[in-house]
C-alpha cells in the first residue's frame, strides 16, 4: 500500500485541504455537546428562555458549518481516490503493453483484467474511507476523551471499560477476513478466466457442443466465489449489530451511574448529557475505524497485486 502512496503526489493541495476540513469538522462536532450542556444548566434549569434561544442559534452555525466542512471534505476526498484511481489504471494499462508473451502467461490474461479494475477500485475504495477517518477519528478520539474527562472524571471508565472489547473484536476479525479477501481476489481471477475462455472460444465450443460443460465450469466458479463473498459479508454483519451492542451498553451505564452523580451533587445534568455525547463520538469513531481495518486487509491483498 506504501508504494502506491506516490500517486497521490499531484494532489498535495486537496490532501492539505482535506486536513483542514477534517479538523474543521471535527471540532464543530466537539463543540455541540459542550453548548448543550450550557443550554440544559444556565438556560432550561434557571428558565432562561433568551440564553437559549442564542445558544440554540449558536448550535445551528455550528452544525451547519460542520455539515459543510463534511461534505466538502467527503467531494475533495473523492476526487482525490478516483484521480489516484485513473493514474494508476493509466500506468498499469501502459506496463501491460510492455509485457512479453512469457509475462502474460505467467500472470494470465484473466488476472490482468482483475489487476487493472478490482483490485484498482478496492485501493480507490480504501482511499475514499481513509481521506475521510484517518484525520477524523483520532481527532475525536484524544479531544473527545479529554472534553470528556473534564466534565466529569468518575464517569470515565464507562468508555475505557468497552475500548479493549473493540480492540479484540477488530483483532479477531482481521485474523478472520485477511484469508479470505485473498481468496476472493483469486476468485475473481477464476472468473474473469473462464469467461475470456468462453468469449475467446466461442466458436470452438459451439462446434463441438460444450456449452453445457462450460456453463458448469463457470457455475462452479462463480459458487466458489458466492460462498467465500457470503463468508466475508458474514463476518461484517455480525461486526456492526456487536459494536451497537456495546455502545448502548456504555450509553446506558453512563446514564445510570450518572444519574447517580447528578442525585448526589457531584455532576451538573448538562455535564452527564455533554458525557453522553462525547462518549457516542469516540465509540463510533471507533466504530469507523474498526470498519476501516476490514477494508485494509481486501485492499492491501489487491496492493501486492497490483505492486506485482
Amino acid at each position: 500500500m506504501i508504494k502506491l502512496a506516490q500517486y497521490l503526489k499531484p494532489y498535495l493541495w486537496m490532501l492539505v485541504l482535506i486536513v483542514v476540513l477534517a479538523i474543521g469538522q471535527s471540532s464543530a462536532n466537539l463543540y455541540l455537546p459542550n453548548l448543550m450542556s450550557d443550554i440544559v444548566n444556565k438556560g432550561i434549569a434557571l428558565s432562561n428562555t433568551n440564553y437559549i434561544v442564542n445558544k440554540g442559534g449558536v448550535m445551528l452555525l455550528v452544525a451547519i458549518g460542520g455539515m459543510l466542512a463534511t461534505i466538502a471534505g467527503m467531494f475533495f476526498s473523492s476526487r482525490v481516490a478516483t484521480g489516484m484511481g485513473r493514474n494508476l489504471r493509466l500506468e498499469l494499462f501502459e506496463r501491460i503493453q510492455k509485457f512479453s508473451l512469457q509475462e502474460f502467461d505467467a500472470l494470465s490474461t484473466a488476472s490482468l483484467i482483475t489487476r487493472t479494475t478490482n483490485d484498482t477500485t478496492q485501493i480507490q475504495q480504501l482511499m475514499v474511507m481513509t481521506l475521510g477517518i484517518i484525520i477524523t477519528a483520532p481527532i475525536t478520539l484524544v479531544v473527545g476523551m479529554i472534553l470528556a474527562l473534564n466534565q466529569d472524571v468518575g464517569l470515565s471508565w464507562t468508555i475505557i471499560a468497552i475500548v479493549p472489547a473493540v480492540v479484540v473484536l477488530v483483532i479477531f476479525l482481521l485474523i478472520k477476513a485477511v484469508p479470505l479477501f485473498t481468496s476472493m481476489q483469486g476468485k475473481i481471477d477464476r472468473l474473469n478466466l473462464i469467461t475470456n475462455e468462453n468469449l475467446s472460444g466461442v466458436r470452438v465450443i459451439r462446434a463441438f457442443n460444450r456449452q453445457s460443460y462450460e456453463e458448469s465450469r463457470f457455475d462452479t466458479a462463480n459458487k466458489d466465489f458466492m460462498n467465500v463473498a457470503i463468508r466475508v459479508n458474514q463476518l461484517i454483519a455480525c461486526m456492526i449489530p456487536v459494536m451497537m451492542l456495546l455502545i448502548n451498553f456504555s450509553s446506558l451505564a453512563i446514564i445510570w451511574f450518572g444519574s447517580h452523580r447528578v442525585v448526589e451533587g457531584h455532576l451538573d445534568i448538562g455535564a452527564m448529557f455533554a458525557f453522553l455525547q462525547y462518549a457516542m463520538q469516540i465509540l463510533f469513531s471507533l466504530l469507523m475505524v474498526a470498519l476501516l481495518f476490514i477494508l485494509i486487509p481486501r485492499a492491501e491483498a489487491s496492493a501486492k497485486r497490483i505492486n506485482e
